[in-house]
């Protein structure tokens, strides 16, 4: 048995978010395209007594983080121990946070399929990244994505992916809120305020990634959940108002927020972005990353 991995897995931006019905499981029907971009989180996995799962996080957010069965990362160990029946599986996960927790990129998603990654590594396992797909659908709807990175639409939950022809890359602009969003929280105000939207892809979006051109796909962003992001957080408008008038080719908040993303047109001009919203008193702090980029993989 191999004695540690380290796993460097993205944080993923909706480039579109529609949202439709309920299925009998109270599960919204949606149509997404997903980017996974460079800011990540890093897991290392250590070989530990049969038996024993331990947890603990570094940097953004680790101190509100549980550190047990209720955290997606811990579930995902012990998930795939059961299913493999990995004889004497046993783990000690550290993980650096740098996505930020609760903001709408996926952070805890992204921590599951890391592990899900290190562990079969780890353990020795030897299973194929379409073997590990069933299992992350089953931990949450971003998971399946963060195994795989690029650029991809997601259907049904989120967790049946198509890849989409991307051309050049994303150069983006994150802007952090003070507090975050709860995910069932930013759906209950969207049932209560809005109705059902068709999930159907902006097709002038994905022409816009096939070409490369940035300023058709910044014109083209879209998310239903905004509006009842903003309602929860008002504050949020301003944000995306300063980003777009700092020239920002599109701007968005990001899944179920509060994160808000602003499409640059080059490296250079993220930089910018990132210098007129860090004034502003409603972001507590900006990064800047670059996509697609590839999802869960083992490092050297």
């Amino acid at each position: 048995m191999t004695r540690a991995v380290r796993v460097r897995v993205p944080a993923k931006v909706n480039l579109a978010l529609r949202v439709g019905g309920t299925d009998p499981q109270g599960f919204h029907e949606l149509g997404t395209v997903f980017q996974a971009v460079s800011l990540g989180d890093e897991v290392l996995a250590e070989a530990a007594p049969a038996g024993q799962f331990r947890l603990a996080f570094h940097g953004e957010g680790a101190a509100f983080l549980p550190v047990d069965d209720t955290n997606l990362a811990m579930r995902a160990a012990k998930l795939l121990a059961e299913r493999f029946q990995v004889a004497g599986a046993g783990v000690a996960l550290t993980i650096r946070k740098r996505i930020p927790v609760a903001g709408g990129m996926a952070g805890g998603s992204a921590d599951a399929a890391a592990v899900l990654v290190a562990c079969n590594a780890l353990w020795d396992v030897g299973a194929m990244r379409d073997e590990l797909q069933p299992l992350a659908a089953e931990l949450g709807s971003d998971v399946p994505f963060l195994l795989v990175g690029g650029t991809a639409i997601g259907t049904g939950r989120g967790v049946d992916l198509t890849s989409v022809m991307t051309s050049g890359t994303y150069h983006w602009t994150f802007a952090l809120s003070h507090a975050g969003l709860s995910t069932p929280a930013v759906f209950k105000e969207f049932d209560r305020t809005t109705e059902p939207q068709s999930t159907e892809i902006p097709s002038r979006l994905l022409e816009g990634l096939r070409a490369g051109d940035a300023a058709v796909v910044g014109a083209n962003l879209t998310n239903d959940l905004e509006a009842a992001a903003i309602a929860l957080q008002p504050g949020l408008e301003h944000t995306l108002k300063l980003g777009l008038e700092a020239g920002a080719l599109g701007a968005i908040v990001s899944g179920s927020g509060p994160t808000c993303a602003f499409l640059a047109g080059s490296d250079a001009h993220s930089i910018e972005l990132a210098e007129a919203l860090a004034v502003f008193s409603g972001v507590r702090a900006v990064r800047r990353a670059f996509g697609p980029v590839a999802g869960a993989q083992v490092l050297p």
